[in-house]
């Protein structure tokens, strides 16, 4: 697809989708005229969701968003980045370990498409702490997620793990 629109992607796993992606979804929807949510078909996690199942829960979450799309892919991101003319990839950074890892992704998506920049968020500091993991575990252990991710969320989770 061939755009003259400014295209950024977030990508991720989002298994499941959390209220802290939602944040910086929302704020990085207002940086760009395009945005996509590229939901990761990871082989080397193994996920509590399928990939159609992720791209449905966070397409429900974001539709408010309209310059927002969500596509679920299995390839590099530098692919993928080519394929819908994007030049900008957004991530989230909580912690200096999360900073090291995501300059490593950025460097090597930069080695493989010199024209795709990455910029990076910082979580908004009320959902700085949330992560697919934590709120995973925490359902599990029978805690409320009420603020950590969307009711339609919830709902799934808490079906899942049941």
């Amino acid at each position: 697809m061939k755009s003259n629109t400014l295209t950024a992607i977030f990508p991720g796993t989002f298994d499941p989708i959390t209220n802290g992606h939602i944040d910086l979804i929302t704020r990085a929807s207002l940086l760009f005229p395009r945005l996509i949510i590229a939901i990761a078909e990871n082989p080397n996690k193994q996920t509590l969701f399928t990939l159609d199942e992720r791209v449905n829960l966070a397409s429900t979450s974001v539709e408010h968003l309209l310059n927002v799309e969500v596509i679920g892919f299995d390839n590099l991101m530098a692919d993928f980045a080519q394929m819908h003319s994007a030049t900008v990839i957004v991530r989230g950074v909580r912690t200096t370990h999360d900073f090291e890892y995501e300059r490593q992704l950025a460097e090597m998506n930069r080695s493989l498409k010199s024209d795709l920049d990455t910029i990076f968020l910082m979580p908004s500091i009320a959902m700085g702490f949330i992560s697919s993991t934590i709120v995973k575990d925490v359902a599990y252990h029978g805690g409320d997620i009420s603020n950590l991710v969307p009711i339609h969320v919830k709902t799934e989770l808490l079906k899942r793990l049941t």
